[in-house]
């Protein structure tokens, strides 16, 4: 018997079984894939920011932030965390203004430090870019860049340095449950996990995993594609994250490379559908020469181009707590996008939850039961 059950060994899984062997609860691990970090994690761009336009979300970044701060003095690994920044260009005067009102609700959120910026700002801030059409925007000076694959390290490693257990190759195929209760869930290849507390931390792969626990969740994996260049030194790797709020036409630099990504998003994809489709990079490379000239001359490397999934739940914020339904089931999914960089607060308040702890932050905004009582959180705008 163990204490948690927790299904999924992406970076989620890892944070919440590295916060529960910190609490004193024992932990098993399981996996679908033959080794860790092979899903959405892998795939991640390692963005990092606090400029959302709700308050839950912002305080996710800044717990978030608060944790990475002593990351590696407590993991013993680098999350490499550089604020460059994260910089919103707006094409017209209602973006403009949508983006002065969000600037708003991350001062009252406990971020007073994103700033409005002219258009000429822009332009020394990024480099490179064409400020044609742009009106102004937003710069976030503690947005920047981190290393998904080396959070998710630190806290696997930590997890398991202190006594939890990892089991890969398996997942569930029935739940055992007595009354409103899981007992134990039985897996492929036959074995069977006893568990007290079971927790989905399984990515695009959660409303599944709840529904054959008997309960439904609002989690959809969604398509993602990111285009890379060859490489170049057109423009440095201190360049912010540029978003155009148009269209969210974004890049950032990473490892001497430009990622370019350009949100159609495709729903209703399975949890496997990570093929890439080469007809979009005529509308990725389109935006590239004309929105980014400082990248004239430079290709985009289409064998190293790539496709992910998104969990995406309706309202674009994460579930966070106990599936409807099943007392002992408990939810760290549907992070819409913003999974990888809050990882850390939401493995912690996940955590605490599970061992009847009050959280650190109130997550009733993140109630997995919202939807079924018609209280979705306002879905984002631009941000």
């Amino acid at each position: 018997m163990t204490d948690v059950l927790v299904i999924g060994a992406g970076i989620m899984g890892a944070s919440v079984a590295w916060q529960l062997r910190r609490l004193g609860l024992s932990v098993h691990i399981i996996e679908r894939a033959g080794e860790p970090a092979t899903g959405s994690t892998a795939r991640a761009t390692g963005g990092f920011r606090a400029q959302y336009a709700s308050a839950i979300n912002v305080q996710l970044s800044l717990l978030s932030l608060e944790l990475l701060s002593h990351f590696q003095k407590d993991t013993g690994v680098d999350a490499e965390y550089r604020p460059v920044g994260y910089l919103f260009l707006a094409g017209d005067a209602e973006q403009l203004a949508q983006l002065d009102a969000a600037r708003k609700v991350q001062a009252e959120a406990g971020l007073p430090d994103t700033r409005l910026v002219s258009p000429e700002e822009a332009l020394r801030l990024s480099p490179g870019i064409s400020v044609d059409g742009v009106v102004g925007g937003t710069y976030g000076p503690r947005d920047g860049y981190i290393r998904p694959l080396q959070i998710l390290k630190g806290f696997l490693d930590g997890a398991l340095r202190n006594g939890a257990k990892l089991t890969c190759g398996v997942s569930p195929v029935r739940f055992d449950r007595s009354g409103d209760r899981i007992t134990s869930v039985h897996l492929t290849d036959g074995s069977r996990i006893d568990a007290t507390q079971v927790v989905n931390a399984t990515g695009a792969w959660a409303a599944g995993i709840a529904q054959m626990a008997g309960t439904e969740i609002e989690v959809a994996p969604v398509r993602r594609q990111v285009a890379m260049t060859v490489p170049m030194d057109a423009l440095s790797p201190s360049t912010p994250m540029t978003i155009f709020t148009s269209d969210g036409f974004h890049f950032r630099v990473r490892d001497g490379r430009v990622l370019l990504l350009w949100p159609v998003l495709t729903r209703g994809a399975t949890p496997d559908d990570v093929t890439f489709d080469f007809a979009w990079l005529e509308g990725i490379e389109s935006r590239m020469r004309s929105r980014i000239p400082g990248l004239a001359g430079v290709d985009i490397d289409r064998p190293g181009c790539w496709c992910g999934l998104y969990e995406m739940s309706p309202d674009q914020h994460a579930l966070l707590g106990k599936a409807p339904g099943v007392d002992n089931l408990w939810c760290i999914n549907g992070s819409s996008g913003h999974g990888v960089m809050h990882s850390p607060a939401l493995g912690l308040l996940l955590a605490q939850q599970v061992a009847g702890l009050t959280p650190a932050l109130d997550t009733a905004a993140l109630d997995p039961a919202r939807f079924l009582r018609g209280e979705p959180n306002p879905a984002p705008v631009l941000l």
